[in-house]
């Protein structure tokens, strides 16, 4: 059996995790509806999670598999919302990153927003990607459960939202359930928000 090896990530591994998600999230359908042209998402998804890895670190936890085939970016109890002073430092990156597609970005997050769950004291799975090499193998499964088992260390549920069809049986299996579904305005995806009791 495949050894799975999963180690807390940090802003040292910064550029590995950028480069794995990035890699991870060229097919999914929020950021195919983000930047639907294949090119521009290859040079703008890294572009993105640079920002994002760093303020998900600061907020909470990277997991990571030992050689990079996946990450998970975990966001503490409390801290699933990025503050309105982390958002006014974003601005230049956000603008930067998305250029003309930042409306359709900026649906995306504040329908999120709109449906996390009313009581805040959740870990928060941002982020949950494997390379496209490695898909299929148990990383993404290996890399959630390490994060499960952070949340049920301290007594707490976990939530997550997805775009992704072939993901919500993978969830399942790990525990979550589906508790709504809901599509982002104007022609956006749609989306499974899932909580882990």
């Amino acid at each position: 059996m495949l050894e799975r090896t999963i180690v807390e990530g940090s802003l040292a591994n910064h550029a590995a995790l950028v480069d794995t998600l990035s890699q991870a999230f060229q097919s999914d359908p929020a950021t195919s509806w983000i930047f639907p042209d294949p090119d521009v998402r290859r040079h703008r998804l890294p572009m993105m999670f640079d920002f994002l890895v760093t303020g998900d670190i600061k907020a909470g936890l990277a997991l990571r598999a030992e050689g990079d085939e996946g990450a998970t970016l975990w966001r503490a109890p409390g801290q699933a919302h990025s503050s309105t002073w982390d958002m006014v430092k974003l601005t230049l990156p956000l603008l930067r990153t998305f250029g003309t597609a930042l409306g359709r970005a900026l649906a995306i997050a504040n329908a999120i927003d709109a449906h996390h769950p009313k009581i805040n004291d959740y870990w928060y799975l941002h982020y949950a990607g494997v390379r496209p090499d490695h898909q299929g193998k148990g990383w993404g499964g290996a890399l959630i459960r390490a994060g499960i088992a952070r949340a049920q260390a301290e007594g707490k549920p976990a939530f997550l939202e997805t775009a992704t069809d072939t993901n919500v049986g993978l969830y399942q299996r790990l525990g979550f359930e589906v508790i709504d579904e809901w599509d982002v305005p104007n022609g956006g995806p749609h989306f499974w928000s899932m909580l882990r009791r």
